[in-house]
């Protein structure tokens, strides 16, 4: 029995052995058949750092493998600053049609500017119908003294556009005003007014009035005072043209 088995076992596993390495053959190409196609897959499209952006490139040259740059946003235009636009001061209630051609005549024969001039002659025209003066006389003034210059001062300390004393009209301008508070012209044209009030006050007409203004009471010609009634007529002149244009 002995003899008659073992040749059959023998068989038996040689049969056995053909049957395993037939099928680890079989796994074995399954394998190699997936990685051949997987790689075929992988080469069929490739990512190269081009895809990515010059940044990645030049990281993967470096051997950095950090993640890509993000890019900064751009930053937003600033919308362009508004110009700012110059202020001009404008005289309440604007001027009259009188006055109007009094600063024709004074803008061409003194080279002033029109925006500068206008405050002035409005401001004249006020103090004048306050205080019950001519306000072309307050005008001629301005322009005898200072050629309407509110900066100028004279060798004699008088100031501003119509050339008053400080220390002389203290009452006027005020004790606790400060030393150059005649060059802020409304004040002046108002102190300036005011002076002349008194001076006809104190001596009786407009003539002597404006002889005491110049510090000449004592010239018996009266220079000064016919050097201002004279620019004052040629004022009154340009006004009346004015007029007589508005109303054609």
């Amino acid at each position: 029995m002995t003899h008659a088995t073992r040749p059959g076992r023998r068989l038996h596993d040689a049969a056995t052995f053909f049957v395993h390495f037939v099928h680890g053959s079989l796994i074995l190409t399954a394998f190699a058949f997936v990685a051949f196609a997987g790689a075929g897959y992988l080469r069929k499209d490739p990512v190269s750092y081009a895809d990515l952006g010059p940044g990645v490139l030049e990281a993967a040259a470096a051997g950095d493998t950090a993640e890509p740059p993000v890019p900064a946003p751009e930053p937003a235009a600033e919308a362009p600053a508004e110009t700012p636009r110059p202020k001009v001061a404008t005289p309440a209630g604007g001027l009259s049609a009188e006055m109007r051609g009094v600063r024709d005549f004074v803008v061409q024969r003194y080279n002033i500017s029109t925006r500068a001039l206008e405050p002035l002659l409005a401001a004249a025209e006020r103090s004048g119908r306050k205080l019950g003066v001519d306000p072309l006389l307050i005008v001629a003034v301005m322009a005898i003294e200072s050629s309407f210059n509110p900066f100028a001062e004279s060798q004699n300390g008088a100031q501003g556009l119509m050339q008053v004393i400080p220390r002389f009209h203290l009452d006027k301008i005020g004790r606790n005003a400060g030393e150059d508070a005649l060059f802020d012209p409304m004040l002046n044209i108002r102190v300036g007014t005011q002076v002349l009030v008194e001076g006809v006050q104190r001596f009786g007409s407009m003539q002597a009035a404006l002889q005491y203004y110049g510090g000449a009471l004592s010239d018996p010609n009266a220079s000064y005072a016919n050097k201002v009634l004279a620019l004052q007529k040629r004022l009154l002149a340009a006004a009346a043209r004015a007029k007589t244009g508005a109303g054609a």
